[in-house]
This record gives structure tokens, sequence and C-alpha cells, in this order.
């Protein structure tokens, strides 16, 4: 049950826009309707207050559900619903659906992309125009209502216009940060890159010389000649793993290269059941690599601390993110090596720059690696 209620928030987060702005519309429609609260609304103008009617009806759920699309249509939201408003004053509704402009506002402020000063002016040209009917109906407010009612419309639009701007500071800095640290990422490697070429030639060197004085011992002959295949090998794979990590264009996009990396571990003897969950986020930007790297890391963890247990990859592609869960039975230690930007240490730096989440620890029987990435443009 605990394990349950833990999950809410993800689960939570992993539904559309429109369903998580679906309460908020519903609770404006839920308390316009409730009679102790008529006519207790946002109101302007002084026109005569009337009962709730099937126009009235109408009205609210025009005021309400247009809240749903906030995020998604911010232009269409906030047209709809200051339209909606403007005959609920107009007519004298008063409704607490009214309060919904605001929020209307705000999200046009914060998520509004293109037009954003055509807007405002059509909306204020509006508003004037909307004095002007009340005005006309006999409304008593007078120029200073309506002017002390516009500014508090355009603070609301202001502090959802912060809001972007504060969004887009923070994703800016957070990709300067991204920048820095694939540079530092690169410059570590390069220096790795550097020591394992010099020990391993160096040593390669040194035993090939030797070999030269032993034409009348074979045996040690044979040895000397076979430790330096071995130590070719080894600096040949510890060259291509170097390599792999440098090269700009080894970006896992395609779910193959997952498919590879698991198939491969399969071939070093780990059972590892793959699973995949949404569709490939477009422009996910650093999003996959990153992702890629959580399992390629949780996967030679596994190999190392509990070879032969059955592991578990879970990777959900969301609107807006992507998860990915790595768990092992049976494993009882990992090891986050820092420095060199590899290991759960530097994978939780990789996520934490994006602004995603990243866990890792012991889970029932046995060890659970997990990271929620953002893709792409999260508003």
């Amino acid at each position: 049950m605990i394990s349950h209620l833990r999950r809410l928030p993800e689960l939570w987060r992993r539904l559309p826009d429109v369903a998580q702005d679906a309460p908020i519309a519903l609770a404006f429609i839920i308390a316009s309707l409730i009679p102790a609260l008529h006519n207790r609304g946002t109101q302007i103008g002084d026109v005569p207050a009337r009962p709730i009617d099937a126009f009235a009806l109408v009205v609210i759920v025009v005021e309400s559900v247009p809240l749903m699309l906030r995020r998604r249509w911010p232009f269409v939201s906030v047209v709809m619903v200051a339209a909606a408003f403007a005959v609920d004053q107009l007519s004298g509704y008063h409704t607490v659906a009214g309060t919904a402009l605001t929020f209307a506002l705000v999200s046009a402020g914060l998520h509004l992309k293109h037009h954003r000063t055509a807007t405002a002016i059509g909306l204020s040209v509006a508003y004037v125009a909307l004095a002007f009917g009340l005005d006309r109906g006999g409304s008593v407010e007078g120029v200073a209502g309506y002017v002390t009612f516009y500014l508090a419309l355009v603070a609301a639009w202001s502090v959802g216009a912060w809001l972007r701007l504060s969004r887009n500071a923070e994703a800016e800095r957070r990709a300067h940060i991204a920048e820095a640290t694939r540079i530092e990422e690169r410059t570590s490697i390069a220096r790795e890159l550097h020591d394992v070429v010099t020990h391993h030639v160096t040593a390669m060197v040194v035993q090939a010389e030797a070999a030269r004085y032993l034409t009348a011992a074979p045996e040690r002959l044979d040895q000397t000649l076979q430790s330096i295949t071995d130590t070719g090998r080894r600096s040949l794979t510890d060259l291509r793993h170097l390599l792999d990590l440098l090269n700009p264009d080894h970006n896992p996009r395609a779910v193959g290269d997952l498919r590879s990396l698991v198939e491969q571990t399969r071939q070093a003897g780990q059972p590892v059941h793959y699973a995949e969950e949404g569709e490939v986020v477009h422009d996910a930007g650093s999003a996959e690599v990153v992702a890629y790297r959580v399992v390629q890391e949780a996967l030679t963890n596994a190999l190392k601390y509990a070879h032969g247990s059955p592991t578990n990859v879970l990777v959900r592609y969301g609107e807006r993110d992507i998860t990915v869960e790595v768990g092992t039975e049976g494993a009882r230690r990992s090891v986050a090596s820092s420095g060199s930007g590899r290991g759960l240490a530097g994978l939780r730096e990789r996520v934490d720059v994006l602004g995603g989440e990243f866990t890792a620890g012991q889970r029932d029987n046995g060890f659970v690696v997990r990271a929620r990435i953002p893709a792409g443009n999260v508003s």
C-alpha cells in the first residue's frame, strides 16, 4: 500500500496536461453551483445580480473548462475565459467561475510563446469595450474602479510573464552547466586516454625489447609474447571504451542501441529482461544519452556485483520525460565512482543537471537504480 502511495506523484506527472488541470476547472464549476456562493464571485460594474439559470450554467462551463487547455493552448484558453467573463459581468451572474480569468491570465503570461504583445493589447481593448458596455448598462463603478480592476488583471499577466522569464533563465543556466560538465568530462576522458595509451604501450615496448634477448629460452619467450598479446588486448578494450565515450555521435537515440546493450549483457551471462513503454520523445536532447548511460552503468554494476542474478530494465517514454528503472535481484553493493563522470555519482550529476531525479539503493530483495530525466523543453 505504501509503495503504491509513493508512486502517486509519478503517476500524476505521467498524466497529460489536460487531465492535470481538469480538477481546477471542476472546482470552479462546483463552487459556482453552491447556493451559498451565488453572486459571491468576481464582480465589476455593480450590475444587479441575477439568479443562476440555464444560461448561467453555460457561462460557468465556458469560464471554467478552458482552464484545462491553459498550458497546451493558452491563447484559446484565455480568450474563451475572458469572453465568458464578460458575459458573466454583463448578465449580472457574478459567479465564482469568474475568478478563472485570473488563472487564465497567469497561464497565458507563462505559457504563451507567440504574439504575446498582440494578445495583451487585444485583451486590453476587449476590457475597455466591457467597461463601456457596463457603463451604458447603468454601472456606477467609475473610472477609478475600472482602472484598479484592470491593473489587477495586468498584475496577473505579469506574474505569469515573470515565471516564464524565470524558467527560461533557469533552463539557460542548466544548459550552461550541462555544457561545462560535458567539457570537463571530455577533458577528464582525454587525460585518462593519455594514461591508458602511455601505460599499455610503454609496457608493450619494454616487453618487446626484453623478448629480443630470450631466443635461447623458448618458454620464457612464449610467456613474454603472450603477455604482450594480453596487454594489447586490454589496451584495445580500454581504448574502445574511452573512444565510445568521446564520440559525440554516439547518441543512443534509437531503441536498438539499448537493445544491443542489453543483448551484450546477456551474452556476458546476465539474464536481463528488457521492456519499454510509450513512444520515443522527439527532440529529447541529452535526455536519451543520459538514459542510455543509466542503463549502461546499472547493467555494468549488475555484472560486477550480482553476476547471474535476474535483472529487469524498464524504459518509459513520457510526454515530458524519460523514466529508467533497473532492478537486480540479490545485488547487495554498488560503487559510485567520481572524477571521471562515470559510476552512480556521475549519473546523479548528469540527471541533476537536466533537472531530473535519481535514486539508487536497496529495494526489497535487490538493488534498484531509477532516474526520471526531463526530455526536450519542459514547461
